[in-house]
């Protein structure tokens, strides 16, 4: 797994301002429970890139994870809305359902 992020890093390296691979090494950084990275790049990427949703759902994921849970609820929020404009409802259901249950007061 660590050599996939080293070249997703180097490629970024290599240009800067790549979303494609911005969002490639935020997934990787996912899959390591990597959460503080996967926010520094996505907050960078959604600088940047037209995001259709997607990042936003793992940005939300990876704040609720790093215990930031309003700031989960507002992504997700901004996801929803991104998410419609783009024309993927089921993206924005399954976004509403999540802060539905985010709503509730933790267990």
């Amino acid at each position: 797994m660590t050599d996939r992020i080293e070249i997703f890093e180097q490629m970024l390296a290599a240009d800067p301002e790549n979303t494609m691979v911005m969002f490639g090494l935020a997934k990787e950084y996912e899959k390591l429970g990597r959460y503080a990275d996967v926010i520094r790049i996505l907050e960078d990427y959604l600088s940047k890139a037209d995001d259709e949703g997607n990042a936003y759902g793992v940005l939300a994921n990876a704040y609720l994870q790093s215990g930031n849970r309003e700031q989960a609820r507002a992504t997700y929020k901004k996801g929803i809305d991104v998410s419609m404009a783009h024309g993927h409802p089921s993206m924005a259901s399954e976004y509403r359902m999540t802060l539905d249950d985010l709503s509730e007061p933790p267990a």
